[in-house]
């Protein structure tokens, strides 16, 4: 009766194959199948949904689908065995597969009765493909605590993070011998783990003949499967209160393989199987069996960025976002809507997520694109919510705390594989995070010989070790962003900003924007900013902002977008940009207690702002107005110390603004200053344009200068 049923089966199969039609009416899987035919592709997979779409079916062959998939795969590859079309395409028979069935069909024939079943040909070592059931694409994945005895050889779909790799091995599918007796070849299906070879020839020829031929194992003509054997690891989210997350065994076979990674976060759907153990530890485990999933399609949560293929309403409406003039203001308010304020640093947020493209210069010398970015400020300014969120954001993200990290944590560790038993090494937090964004939370609470270990990633991008005998250095291009409190958990004003900061100067110039967030008592802001936090607490939403902000997705189509650009600085502009950093030098000269260490790096940092900022226009060339962004954006990291300094010598907004337009004019020794250079020099201050000409009013009622009625440009009247 059985038999009947997968033969019923099997020609429910081929109709469903050969008549099924996607949503324009073409033949999906015959057209599949001729790719296949043609060695276009190796992997036929059948969709589920596809199969619950297909009105010929009932659903009791899709529930024997779910619940015996194993034999459901062999089923279906059968079928497609005998619907596979003749090739239409030429292709190069260089492959030792095709070679080999042209010599065996010839053997075939004198083994035509089919009377020696060894020397009979197993239907694997014929297949050029693999065949793929692919779970329901909608409903919620289970976690790795959800699937249960109940599950075994079922089809599943779990959801978690790939906590290891092993390297892609060529597992054995039919072991092919040949006799040296009779010359005949024989073929052995290898279904397990492990399996025992065959020594005496099992031939009819040789036990006629009463001869035990000796079997040599042919490797060439065998059949391989590639094979790589991963763990995936419960998410965070699914744990249980007081619980360690469960990992599970995951094999990956054929052209599965290669497409995970330590870190991805995915999805999986599979066969849950039991696996026996061998060798030593059956001994130890007894009647214990272990259980693995057997894969059959893998997703990604979150694609990185190279891998973005934008539909075409997608691809239109960043086209749209992009002519908009005020994009960079939306996107920057998007990150994070439900945090107040904070509109600068959120800019520098969004900019650390589209960073600079790498340089590698013709002598093989690499200059970083990545941006670094610390956050320092009082408790209770949103730091951590805000690296949370940007982790959501960024493809590719690892959040880690101070306390909880150690230096080998977060670069690399030297352990014994469990299933090789040699050392290997298992990627940090750094590594892990590898072309995305490492964030790192109390950073001022490291320990400071683990706090040595980011030295190297921050700058040349890469972890090296030496260590049980392993000399190695591996890819960290990550872009660091770190939160950390002051010295004395707020920052005390009576100190120096040395003092309060307490990171070492190696650090410190290694980042490209360091923000000091204070939290200073101001009525108005104080008010807003309650009003804003108890609407979120009520409606679980941002109040309005203007307009709807933009989702994590649509963020990440558009950064992925604007990193394809790698804009350049024109020749014009070396000059403005050298002036620049010259004169910030000058300043930080002059000034008792300069509030951070300027470098060279500070000068490689305003490209890589302003490069960024370039990237986000979509534009092939730095403009002047991204340069001055840049500077501004420096000067505001410090601003709430500015301000301070400015209370404590005594000077209003008005004074401090006439006092810097003085200043500017007699150091570029004009009298003439246009208007919008003034706004440029005022606003890296950190004072806003009402306040310029407020300024410029009630100096000129004093005659100090002349304001020309249509430009606004100045010109000083004593010289």
């Amino acid at each position: 009766m059985k038999n009947l049923d997968f033969a019923a089966d099997k020609a429910l199969a081929k109709d469903f194959l050969n008549n099924f039609a996607d949503a324009n009416g073409d033949p999906k899987y015959l057209t599949l199948l001729q790719d296949v035919a043609n060695r276009r592709t190796r992997s036929v997979q059948i969709e589920l949904d596809d199969l619950f779409n297909y009105k010929d079916l009932d659903e009791e062959f899709l529930q024997r689908v779910t619940e015996n998939t194993r034999r459901y795969i062999s089923i279906f590859a059968e079928a497609v065995d005998e619907l596979m079309p003749e090739p239409t395409e030429l292709f190069s028979a260089e492959d030792d597969h095709d070679i080999l069935m042209t010599q065996r069909a010839e053997d075939l024939t004198d083994n035509a009765d089919n009377s020696d079943p060894f020397r009979r040909m197993p239907p694997d070592i014929k297949r050029f493909f693999e065949v793929y059931i692919k779970a329901f694409s909608k409903g919620t994945p289970l976690t790795i605590r959800q699937v249960k005895a109940s599950n075994i050889g079922q089809l599943v779909k779990i959801s978690g993070i790939v906590t290891r790799c092993s390297d892609v091995k060529p597992l054995m599918q039919v072991a092919v011998y040949t006799c040296e007796e009779c010359g005949f070849e024989i073929y052995q299906e290898v279904t397990a783990r492990v399996f025992m070879p065959l020594f005496e020839c099992p031939s009819v020829r040789c036990k006629t003949n009463n001869t035990k031929g000796n079997l040599i194992l042919q490797l060439r003509a065998s059949k391989f499967l590639k094979f790589q054997e991963a763990k995936i690891q419960e998410l965070a989210e699914h744990v249980p209160k007081g619980h360690i997350p469960r990992s599970l065994t995951v094999h990956l076979r054929g052209e599965l393989t290669r497409k995970v990674a330590p870190g991805d976060v995915v999805e999986l759907s599979g066969i849950f199987l039991p696996i026996p153990y061998t060798g030593f530890r059956a001994m130890r485990a007894g009647l214990i069996a272990d259980t693995y999933l057997e894969t059959m399609s893998v997703t990604h949560f979150k694609k990185k960025y190279e891998d973005y293929e934008l539909s075409e309403d997608e691809q239109k409406q960043i086209e749209g976002l992009a002519e908009d003039g005020d994009i960079y203001n939306k996107l920057a308010r998007s990150l994070a809507p439900e945090i107040f304020g904070h509109e600068d640093v959120k800019k520098a947020l969004l900019l650390l997520l589209v960073g600079a493209p790498h340089r590698k210069l013709s002598d093989g010398m690499k200059i970083r694109g990545d941006l670094h970015i610390c956050l320092m400020g009082d408790p209770g300014v949103a730091k951590s919510q805000l690296l949370k969120h940007i982790i959501n954001v960024a493809p590719r993200g690892v959040y880690t705390t101070g306390r909880g990290s150690s230096g080998v944590g977060l670069t690399a560790a030297v352990q014994r594989d469990p299933v090789t038993n040699e050392m290997i090494l298992e990627g940090g937090a750094l590594v892990l995070a590898d072309m995305g964004i490492c964030a790192i939370d109390e950073f001022d609470k490291m320990e400071e010989s683990d706090r040595t270990a980011i030295h190297e990633v921050m700058e040349q991008q890469t972890v090296s070790i030496a260590k049980a005998g392993i000399t190695t250095s591996l890819n960290a291009r990550t872009a660091v962003l770190a939160a950390a409190n002051p010295a004395w958990g707020r920052y005390d004003l009576r100190r120096s900003p040395a003092e309060n900061i307490n990171l070492p100067p190696a650090l410190l110039s290694r980042f490209d924007l360091l923000w000091l967030i204070l939290d200073k008592a101001d009525m108005d802001t104080d008010l807003e900013m309650a009003r804003h936090v108890v609407h979120v607490h009520q409606n679980l939403e941002s109040p309005s902002l203007g307009f709807t902000p933009l989702e994590p997705s649509v963020l990440r189509a558009y950064i992925s977008t604007a990193r394809r650009t790698s804009p350049s600085v024109p020749r014009e502009l070396e000059e403005y940009i050298a002036t620049a950093y010259s004169s910030i030098r000058q300043e930080e000269a002059k000034s008792s207690a300069p509030h951070s260490y300027t470098t060279v790096r500070t000068l490689l940092s305003i490209l890589r702002i302003s490069i960024a900022l370039a990237r986000l226009r979509f534009s092939a060339t730095v403009a002047q107005s991204d340069v001055d962004e840049a500077l501004r954006l420096m000067q505001m990291s410090k601003f709430s110390l500015y301000s301070e300094d400015r209370q404590r010598s005594g000077l209003d907004a008005i004074s401090d603004i006439y006092s810097i337009l003085r200043d500017e004019a007699a150091r570029s020794n004009r009298l003439d200053v246009s208007y919008a250079h003034a706004l440029n020099w005022i606003s890296r201050k950190g004072y806003s344009e009402a306040q310029l000409k407020e300024c410029l009013e009630e100096y000129a009622a004093l005659n100090v200068w002349q304001i020309h009625p249509n430009t606004f440009d100045i010109r000083f009247i004593d010289a």
